[in-house]
């Protein structure tokens, strides 16, 4: 047997930032400007890192599905604490990302050409469906079979 056979596949460290201003929706005719930086790491590949930082106001880091933002450009995506969904099924310039929980909540509008570009190049590390390659599920499984029990009470 090759000493080859069971490399684990090698991927970039990362694939760059996107930076876009979004809109906060506040009220129905009240919006303000906040910086959102994604970030996507292919050590992380389920998962994009977004860094909302508004003007005066402590930055909050969101972990989204990469898969989930994606769909979210072109229809609902998503359940619970995070949904995206296009403002017009038509032709999308916007979408809409809800952050939050049933008692309190974010809306936020995205520009959907800057991170569809964006998202494509993510999609070009590690292309839909590979995600989970590098995992040893064989090592995994070993390893949770041999764990100690947790006693339960």
């Amino acid at each position: 047997m090759s000493g080859d056979h069971h490399r684990t596949p090698r991927r970039p460290a990362s694939c760059g930032a996107l930076t876009v201003d979004i809109q906060q929706v506040l009220d129905v005719c009240l919006q303000r400007s906040v910086e959102a930086e994604f970030r996507y790491d292919p050590a992380s590949p389920l998962v994009v890192t977004v860094r909302l930082a508004p003007e005066g106001c402590p930055g909050v880091v969101w972990h989204l599905g990469r898969d989930l933002l994606h769909h979210g450009m072109r229809a609902l995506s998503g359940l619970g604490d995070v949904q995206v969904w296009p403002s017009c099924l038509d032709a999308p310039a916007t979408a809409w990302l809800r952050l939050g929980g049933t008692e309190e909540a974010a809306l936020f509008e995205l520009p959907v050409h800057p991170l569809l570009e964006w998202l494509e190049v993510t999609y070009q590390v590690v292309p839909a469906g590979t995600e989970l390659e590098p995992v040893d599920w064989g090592a995994l499984t070993a390893w949770w079979s041999e764990a100690p029990e947790v006693p339960s009470d």
